[in-house]
């Protein structure tokens, strides 16, 4: 299937004259921001703790793809908030309600994709934030859980 290593194999192809990223994310510690973890591709890309900064300018694809985990069944609908941030700004963001039912599991899983084409300069900064990061699901699927960026052009 469509997984980490499938797109990793895929990246790694890239030509050195273009401009990829794609590294697992995981919940930081006391952050609503995600941290990179070192694992994937950063080419012409600078791969930070928690931020990928751009090193051409051009048009990019951003995509992030996260997978949830609810432990227990809520009694109130649950919203999930991803924001992409370029240097601080949230520049594109998606909400998500997990509704309760009747027929709740004592488990339950989501998985996002929030994808976003923007025009990105030297040194631009991309990072991602969570409203609940505490639902990441970093247990059963860590791999899962990617930030990706891809150069499609040169600036304009």
């Amino acid at each position: 299937g469509n997984n980490f290593e499938d797109y990793l194999r895929i990246l790694q192809s890239v030509p050195a004259k273009g401009a990829a990223a794609y590294v697992r994310v995981s919940s930081a510690v006391n952050s609503s921001k995600l941290s990179l973890v070192e694992k994937g591709v950063c080419e012409n890309i600078q791969c930070k703790s928690q931020e990928l900064v751009i090193r051409e300018q051009g048009v990019y694809l951003i995509f992030c793809h996260l997978n949830f985990h609810f432990p227990k069944c809520s009694k109130s609908p649950i919203d999930l908030k991803i924001e992409l941030l370029v240097n601080g700004r949230v520049d594109r963001q998606m909400l998500s309600t997990l509704c309760t039912s009747e027929t709740c599991q004592d488990k339950t899983f989501k998985t996002l994709l929030q994808l976003h084409l923007t025009h990105l300069k030297v040194e631009d900064k991309i990072s991602v934030t969570l409203n609940h990061p505490e639902f990441l699901n970093d247990v059963s699927l860590p791999n899962e859980n990617v930030l990706g960026v891809l150069r499609y052009s040169e600036g304009m």
